[in-house]
């Protein structure tokens, strides 16, 4: 039980940086720099939680495949806006989230586990919501 909530502790603090980054625009206003650093923090959180889905030989080839595929168009979003960018990462927090629910594993998974995994996915999607608006303001 003892590793079980260090786990759901690193989760909450692994949300910190999002915090940081959003009290940093309400302190200083829209950064790109800041947009930018949560925008790369938010990617490498997504692409553990998709690499911790992947689990080959537990699930089939092309579940394993799709479990991490959410990340792939990572680069070229990046290119094209802030916006279109943050829009994407914050969806697919959700995308990875149901994901994960449809896996068999996911009944047998702990209930507070479950509530902590769509309590913060809830928080970052909204920490997203909140730096696109610094990109329109940014953008316009």
């Amino acid at each position: 039980m003892h590793s079980y909530l260090n786990h759901i502790m690193l989760a909450y603090i692994g949300f910190i940086p999002f915090l940081l980054c959003v009290a940093l625009t309400l302190m200083v206003g829209s950064s790109s720099a800041v947009i930018d650093a949560f925008s790369y923090y938010s990617l490498g959180v997504l692409a553990f939680l998709a690499g911790t889905l992947w689990r080959p030989g537990e699930q089939s080839q092309q579940r394993a495949v799709v479990a991490i595929l959410v990340i792939i168009p990572f680069p070229l979003l990046a290119l094209v806006s802030q916006v279109i960018l943050l829009t994407y990462l914050a969806v697919a927090y959700w995308l990875v989230l149901v994901f994960e629910r449809s896996a068999k594993t996911w009944q047998e998974t702990h209930q507070d586990y479950q509530k902590m995994r769509f309590t913060l996915t809830s928080v970052v999607f909204v920490s997203h919501l909140f730096m696109i608006a610094q990109a329109v303001e940014l953008a316009g």
